[in-house]
Parts: C-alpha cells; sequence; structure tokens
C-alpha cells in the first residue's frame, strides 16, 4: 500500500506539479493583493482626510473630463479616511480625490496584479468552456491528493528536521518533508475551500441543500415610469445608508432603463474587500427593493462567504493572510523540493 501510494503520489506530483506551483506563487500574492496593489500605486490610492466628502454628483463632474461624453457605471467609495474613491466608465477607471475632487489617476486595461489574479483562476485563458478554471480547480484536486497522500506517506518516520549537511538527496527529502507538516494545516484548507470555488457550479448549491435555504435574488427588475426623473446616486446612496444602519457602503452600481441600484455594503467585521450585504432600490421611485445583510442572509450564503473567507486569508485580517501567503508559498517550496528529489534518484542509463 505505500509503495502504491508513493508511485501515486509522484506521479500526481509529475502531471499537476506546475499548475500547483502556480497557484502557490500567485496566491501568495493574492493574498495581500489589495495591499500591494497601494504599495505599488501610492499616487492613486492615499489622500489626505477632510472634515468632508464632496458628493457623488460632484467628484462625477470632475471625473467624467477625463472622459467627455460618458457616464459612470459604478462608483467604488474607500471604508479608509485616507483612499481614494475612484468612478468607473466605459473606457477606464477615474482615481478622485473624496474631498477635493482633484482627480489623481487613471486606468484603462487590466493590471499586473489583475493578470496574477486571473492566472491563479484560469491561467490567463478565457474561452467559453472556461478550459482554463477548468484545468487550475483540478489542480486543486491534485493538491489536496499531494497532500493527504504526503501526510500518509510522512507519518512513519515523522521527519521534522532538515540536516543540512548531509547529501542533496537527503537535504532535499527533509525540506519536502518538513515544508509540508509545518504548513499541513493550511495546506488542507487552501485546497477543500479552492476546490469549493473552482467548482462552484456543483458545489455552492450543496451548501444550500445542506442547509435548507435559497440564495437571494442577483438582479431585481424594475418598471420604467414614464415622465419621472430617475434617482441621483447620492439619494440612492443616502437610501441604502438608512436601509442597511451600520453597514458602509462600498458600491454604488448604477442602473439601466429596466434596473435598479445595486449597492454593495460592507459592516465591520467583514474583512473581504468586496461588499457582503446589498441594497437595491428602485431608480424611479426610490422604493427599496431587496436588502441583503451579511449577519442575517441564508446560511447557504454565509457558507459561500466563508469558504472564500478561509482561502482568501481575510477570516480574520493581516494575520490570516500573512498565514495563508506563507502556506502558498510552502506550496512552492514543496514542488521545487519534489522535483529536485525526483531530479537527484532517478535512475542513470549507461552508456
Amino acid at each position: 500500500m505505500r509503495r502504491l501510494l508513493l508511485r501515486l503520489h509522484l506521479y500526481a506530483a509529475l502531471i499537476a506539479g506546475l499548475f500547483v506551483v502556480v497557484l502557490g506563487v500567485t496566491g501568495s500574492i493574492m493574498a495581500f493583493e489589495p495591499e500591494l496593489d497601494h504599495l505599488f500605486h501610492p499616487a492613486l490610492f492615499y489622500v489626505t482626510p477632510a472634515a468632508r466628502t464632496l458628493s457623488l454628483a460632484e467628484l462625477a463632474a470632475s471625473a467624467s473630463k477625463v472622459f467627455p461624453g460618458e457616464r459612470a457605471s459604478s462608483y467604488v467609495l474607500a471604508t479608509d479616511p485616507d483612499l481614494s474613491w475612484s468612478l468607473n466608465f466605459k473606457s477606464g477607471a477615474v482615481f478622485v480625490n473624496p474631498y477635493t475632487g482633484a482627480v489623481l489617476g487613471v486606468r484603462q486595461g487590466p493590471t499586473v496584479l489583475a493578470r496574477i489574479h486571473q492566472l491563479h483562476l484560469r491561467l490567463l485563458i478565457r474561452n467559453a468552456s472556461d478550459t482554463g478554471k477548468t484545468i487550475m480547480s483540478w489542480a486543486g484536486v491534485g493538491m489536496l491528493a499531494l497532500a493527504l497522500s504526503g501526510l500518509y506517506l510522512w507519518w512513519p518516520q515523522k521527519r521534522m528536521t532538515v540536516k543540512w549537511r548531509a547529501a542533496a538527496p537527503r537535504v532535499w527529502f527533509d525540506v519536502h518533508n518538513v515544508s509540508g507538516i509545518v504548513s499541513m494545516l493550511f495546506l488542507l484548507l487552501l485546497s477543500a475551500t479552492g476546490i469549493a470555488i473552482g467548482f462552484d457550479e456543483q458545489i455552492v448549491p450543496l451548501f444550500y441543500r445542506a442547509t435548507a435555504s435559497a440564495p437571494l435574488a442577483t438582479s431585481v427588475e424594475v418598471t420604467p415610469v414614464p415622465g419621472a426623473t430617475p434617482l441621483a446616486p447620492d439619494r440612492a446612496l443616502a437610501i441604502a445608508r438608512e436601509a442597511l444602519p451600520g453597514a458602509s457602503p462600498l458600491i454604488v452600481g448604477m442602473p439601466g432603463p429596466r434596473t435598479s441600484y445595486r449597492i454593495a455594503a460592507r459592516f465591520p467585521e467583514d474583512r473581504t474587500p468586496g461588499g457582503r450585504s446589498r441594497i437595491y432600490i428602485d431608480q424611479y421611485t426610490g422604493r427599496v427593493l431587496l436588502v441583503e445583510s451579511s449577519r442575517t442572509t441564508a446560511p447557504g450564503t454565509r457558507l459561500v462567504i466563508l469558504n472564500r473567507a478561509i482561502h482568501t486569508g481575510d477570516l480574520f485580517g493581516l494575520p490570516s493572510k500573512a498565514v495563508m501567503s506563507f502556506a502558498s508559498l510552502m506550496v512552492v517550496v514543496q514542488g521545487i523540493s519534489g522535483a529536485a528529489i525526483w531530479w537527484t534518484r532517478r535512475p542513470t542509463r549507461r552508456r
């Protein structure tokens, strides 16, 4: 049994190893994606707080000068007072100082971090069948199989130290063992939660079935009212704050002719960058059509949110991000040391 599992462990590593290493490298970066974006582009993000922020209408008047004739599709509001806000247009995103209205910069096209994110999710492959996502999802399955089989193979000898003065094969073997076991719990968490995200179409319905719950609507249509003046974004924002007290609005999604305002919000305990609470508002009447609070939403939805928070390391903020980033780096160490073990121990052919 042990010999068979060792062979299966080797074959799984040879087949999925490269993709697993890609998951590890990109995952270690993605754990700090917002922080790295702010670090590398301080001029776009950091502002000096003032007594009051300008209205969305005032910010739109300033930002629309960058893309004349275009209407903002959404407003992104920072919850930290020293960070900028941004407006998304068809041609790009405009970053503004929310206190002065000054344009801080423009983004057009995906950033390096966005490409790293897509490399992690789908190998930068975009097609109708989502081939890249399928490959990386199965790589997550391979990662879980490698972790579990590695734990079984490690158990009899339980190596916990590296003999650095030993021959290369022994050093690589010890590094492989130690790096795997010290991060094992988090590798299992990363793998299991990543599989749930990768195979979300199959697994998320199971969350709702297991909790006897159902997701709320993801969009709400409205009936246009002839002659009615659509609600201004600032008024919609004020209604959203009243509808969900204690939650800070993050994104104001502008409506189309037959759709409602969609405002994403976040409670203080929500660590994820995106809002897990949302408010839908009729743009013609100002009526609140739907409110979903992350505190009281369906149990199945809370499982989906928890799964993502565990996988990204957002669950406890920076400490858990650091742990998951470290675990992702250990995946890379596992890949390199495993390849080195195979290379140094492979049989040499006689000439």
